[in-house]
């Protein structure tokens, strides 16, 4: 990276406040509670399809390990308190999902950390912070859902894992596109002696 660009994760750009950390803290999880409305069934199974995976890495990535983390750790607290964000508007501690829910506080974490370190920079690494986030998820809410209900692990792969695979490679690639975009075009303008 050329002397002066910036680095850290996305929200530290434009720098740090005590202010801008709680807002941006509550933005995270009120975003992962708006993309949880964005929510398909899938036969069979308590999962739905939801875009809260996406709003989660990314939130992960772009505020960090810490803030992202706090994101989804309100995310969770105030949903099970009765705030109806949770998919299709539910509140509440949903038990066979609970699982991811908990990954996701796991997940941002990791994105946080994996961005801090250039995660987010190339497109293929993008792909890999989006891809070791969403395999934290699945490693906690898979287990998670096949012991809150009672079927296998065999089971729980093809109703909590499997259906969901095909949109997160869509996600990722998304992502991939969108974070070293974003990036790129802070870099021009610090290279072109912009203000941002």
């Amino acid at each position: 990276m050329a002397a002066g660009r910036p680095t850290g994760v996305l929200a530290d750009v434009w720098g740090r406040s005590l202010v801008r950390d709680v807002a941006l803290t509550v933005g995270a999880a009120a975003a992962v509670g708006l993309a949880a409305q964005i929510s398909l069934p899938v036969p069979g199974s308590p999962v739905p399809i939801t875009g809260q995976t996406f709003a989660v890495l990314l939130a992960g990535a772009t505020l960090g390990a810490t803030r992202g983390a706090a994101g989804m750790l309100l995310y969770v607290v105030a949903g099970a308190l009765g705030v109806p964000w949770f998919a299709d508007g539910a509140s509440g501690w949903p038990s066979a999902t609970a699982g991811y829910l908990i990954g996701f506080v796991l997940a941002a974490a990791l994105a946080g950390q994996l961005a801090a370190l250039g995660g987010d920079r190339r497109p293929v690494h993008t792909i890999g912070l989006m891809a070791a986030g969403n395999a934290l998820i699945y490693l906690v809410g898979v287990p998670w859902l096949a012991f809150s209900t009672g079927i296998g692990l065999t089971t729980a792969l093809s109703l909590g894992l499997t259906p969901y695979l095909l949109g997160d490679v869509l996600k990722m690639a998304l992502a991939a596109a969108l974070l070293p975009g974003v990036w790129a075009l802070i870099h021009r303008h610090v290279d072109t002696g912009d203000r941002y």
